[in-house]
């Protein structure tokens, strides 16, 4: 049985859950899918799709059953510094799997690509496998991995995408505080403006993708620089998504009347969120798009 706080020094244990084992067998569907998918087996990407449905009802069950735990009262001091302790690691988490990608993008510029051109170390990597081979970016790498390809410009629409993200963090503190002040249809305004700005960015990254790779044949295997910028700039849209996702959810539940003026962590949770990915589009935007 769940234990209820009675006073603030009662941390708050749920009832046991089925939803971590069904989040576990959905995960391994998935990925197993994905797996199978990336490498042509018949049946990869039926399990792809069903582990995601999986995935996508377990979390709508789990985090409902976590709302009403939280409109039930049952969240005390103790378990709100919990949750922000743990939200701050998720982001932290975060913050280390992307700063991966700037690595493998900043070593690929600065010391790969110049030692294939004969620099330093590299002078007999490039005299007795690439002679001649000339070491500026961008580059499709060595013998020019799929083919000539042509870059997105960056005063187009990632310039449009950056301004619509600063924009949306602009709209999303408005709302934040409409809420500490209790205004709640200026909440719901401005909060849901910030919603239809992420789906607009999310539009436009997909227009920026067929036009890649139906005109500039810039695709996933143009080589390194190729690789790196679908992968910086398709995780990143991966985690709009999912951050416009969860706006979306606290707009419905703002709706429902949820949140007061002091206690409101699942709304400040989302806006950190998207505040983080809002940071991560500038170091983007500067080092694939513009340098």
């Amino acid at each position: 049985m769940a234990q209820h706080p009675t006073d603030a020094n009662v941390y708050f244990v749920p009832a046991r859950s089925k939803a971590p084992i069904f989040a576990s067998v959905s995960m391994f569907v998935m990925m197993m899918g994905v797996a199978s998918w990336l490498n042509d087996v018949s049946w990869g990407k039926v399990a792809f799709f069903t582990g995601m449905a999986m995935m996508i009802a377990t979390l709508f069950y789990w985090f409902g059953e976590v709302i009403r735990e939280s409109q039930g009262g049952h969240y005390n001091r103790q378990v709100d510094v919990s949750f922000r302790m743990g939200m701050v690691w998720f982001i932290f988490s975060e913050v280390m799997f992307f700063g991966a990608f700037f690595g493998a993008l900043f070593y690929t510029r600065q010391y790969a690509l110049p030692w294939l051109g004969g620099e330093g170390d590299g002078v007999m990597t490039n005299a007795l496998l690439w002679d001649g081979y000339s070491a500026a970016w961008p580059s499709a790498g060595p013998g020019q991995v799929g083919g000539h390809f042509q870059t997105i410009p960056a005063w187009g629409l990632p310039l449009v995408n950056t301004l619509i993200l600063l924009t949306s963090g602009v709209t999303l503190t408005i709302a934040h505080h409409a809420l500490k002040a209790g205004q709640r249809r200026a909440l719901l305004f401005w909060l849901g403006l910030t919603v239809v700005l992420g789906i607009t960015f999310l539009f436009l990254q997909a227009e920026e993708y067929i036009h890649a790779y139906s005109e500039l044949n810039l695709t996933l295997g143009s080589g390194i620089y190729g690789s790196t910028f679908f992968m910086l700039t398709g995780f990143h849209g991966a985690h709009v998504a999912l951050g416009t996702i969860m706006l979306l959810v606290m707009w419905f539940r703002a709706l429902k009347g949820h949140f007061t003026k002091d206690h409101h962590f699942g709304f400040e949770a989302a806006a950190w969120y998207w505040h983080f990915v809002d940071v991560v589009w500038l170091g983007l935007f500067l080092f694939v798009y513009v340098l």
